[in-house]
C-alpha cells in the first residue's frame, strides 16, 4: 500500500469520480491512476469503486470505509509536517480562511490588520463561499478555518466554536415611509418586497422564522449572496434590504438608512469551523484568538480533541 494510492482515491471520491480532472489537478497520466487503484483493490482484496466499462460509477459500502480512513491517514501525514514547520518556522507559512462575502468584507478586515502585522510573513488566503462550501473546504483541508453563522450545514467532522453575535437592520432610501415609524414591526415590513441573502447565508432562516412566527407572508423581490449587492438594490427603489448590521456603514452608505431590527430577528452568532483533530500552527491560535478574544489555546485544543 502506497500513500500515493491513498491520495488517489481520495482524490476520486473527492471530484465526483471524475478520474481525468483528478489526473489534471494532480499533474499526472490518467491511465496511472487507474492503474493504482486497480493495485490497491487487487492488494485488499476488494472493489473500492463500482464501474461501468472503465468508467467509475459509484463508491462500494467497503470503499466508502477505506476511503474514510485513508483521508484521516492524510490528514494524519499533513499534520506531521505541519508539526516540523511550527519548530523551523514558528512565524512563516500559510494561512487559509473559507467565509462568506459579509464576514470577509465586514467582520474579518481589522483582525486580518493586526494578525499581518504580528505575522508579516504569514500568507493569508481567503476564500469565499457558501456556508455548505465553506465546510467542504475545511473538510477537505483547503482551508485551515471556516467562519460563517449558519451552521446548519456543518459536517460532522467539524468542530464549530461561538465567536459573537449579531443583529439584523432594515436598510431602506432616505424618506422611506418605514423611516417615519415609531417602532418597526413585522407587520409593518411585510407590506413591502424584501431584499435579504439567499436562504443559507448570513441568518436567513431566522428571518423566515420572524415572518412565519406571525404567520406572515414575505415578499421577496431579491435574493443575494452578497450584502453589498443587496444595498445596491435597494437604493434602486427594488424593494426593503433587511441585511447585517456590520454590513451598514453610515459614512459610506449615505443614499441609505439603516432602522434597528434587533427586536424583530433573533441574533446570530458567528462560528468558527475546524477540522476534529486539526493540528494547528501557533499563528492561528492567534488568528481566531484576535477575532475571538474569549477563545484561548486551551479551550480550542479541548474541542479539538474531545472524544
Amino acid at each position: 500500500m502506497k500513500l500515493r494510492q491513498l491520495q488517489y482515491i481520495c482524490e476520486v471520491a473527492r471530484r465526483g469520480l471524475n478520474v481525468s480532472t483528478v489526473a489534471e489537478v494532480l499533474h499526472t497520466a490518467q491511465p496511472g491512476i487507474s492503474t493504482q487503484i486497480r493495485l490497491l483493490e487487487q492488494e485488499l482484496k476488494v472493489k473500492i469503486f463500482e464501474r461501468n466499462g472503465k468508467r467509475l460509477v459509484a463508491i462500494t459500502q467497503p470503499g466508502k470505509v477505506i476511503v474514510q480512513r485513508a483521508e484521516r491517514v492524510l490528514r494524519e501525514i499533513e499534520y506531521i509536517k505541519q508539526i516540523g514547520h511550527e519548530f523551523t518556522q514558528e512565524d512563516a507559512g500559510t494561512f487559509s480562511i473559507a467565509t462568506t462575502h459579509t464576514q470577509a468584507r465586514y467582520a474579518l478586515p481589522l483582525t486580518i490588520k493586526k494578525f499581518k502585522e504580528q505575522y508579516p510573513n504569514v500568507r493569508l488566503r481567503i476564500h469565499q463561499g457558501d456556508p455548505e462550501q465553506i465546510a467542504e473546504m475545511v473538510i477537505s483541508g483547503v482551508a485551515d478555518v471556516g467562519i460563517a453563522s449558519e451552521t446548519a450545514h456543518m459536517h460532522k467532522l467539524l468542530v464549530t466554536l461561538p465567536c459573537h453575535t449579531w443583529d439584523f437592520c432594515v436598510v431602506t432610501p432616505p424618506n422611506h415611509p418605514l423611516t417615519k415609524e415609531a417602532s418597526l414591526t413585522i407587520e409593518q415590513l411585510a407590506k413591502y418586497p424584501l431584499i435579504t441573502y439567499d436562504y443559507s447565508f448570513a441568518g436567513r432562516s431566522l428571518i423566515n422564522k420572524a415572518f412565519t412566527e406571525k404567520n406572515l407572508m414575505t415578499n421577496m423581490a431579491l435574493t443575494a449572496m452578497d450584502s453589498d449587492v443587496i444595498k445596491t438594490y435597494v437604493e434602486l427603489g427594488l424593494g426593503v434590504g433587511i441585511l447585517a448590521t456590520m454590513a451598514f456603514d453610515e459614512k459610506r452608505d449615505t443614499d441609505l438608512v439603516s432602522i434597528n431590527a434587533g427586536h424583530l430577528f433573533e441574533s446570530n452568532t458567528t462560528h468558527i469551523g475546524l477540522h476534529k483533530g486539526k493540528y494547528l500552527r501557533g499563528y492561528m491560535y492567534a488568528f481566531i484568538e484576535l477575532f475571538a478574544p474569549h477563545l484561548k489555546r486551551k479551550t480550542i485544543d479541548e474541542t479539538l480533541h474531545a472524544e
